[in-house]
């Protein structure tokens, strides 16, 4: 299994809309999004300008959007 990759939430957040996830509101700098259709796929990507995402808050993110980290590294 490969590492996690080092990247900002705005990166993040592109490569969730490539995977056709819709931004449903946002939040201070977070931005929620939902995959339509199955609305237990959904992910919270906090975007702070420049900041590199925590190893913790981007496994959260894959989890909660049931994405792997080899789709994920795709679609950056």
């Amino acid at each position: 299994m490969p590492k996690l990759p080092r990247v900002i939430g705005q990166n993040v957040l592109r490569a969730l809309k490539r995977a056709g996830f819709e931004e449903v509101r946002v939040r201070g700098s977070h931005h929620f999004l939902v995959y339509p259709g199955d609305h237990t796929r959904w992910a919270t990507v906090p975007v702070h300008s420049g900041e590199v995402l925590l190893p913790d808050t981007l496994s959260n993110i894959l989890k909660t959007s049931k994405l792997t980290i080899e789709e994920l590294i795709e679609l950056l």
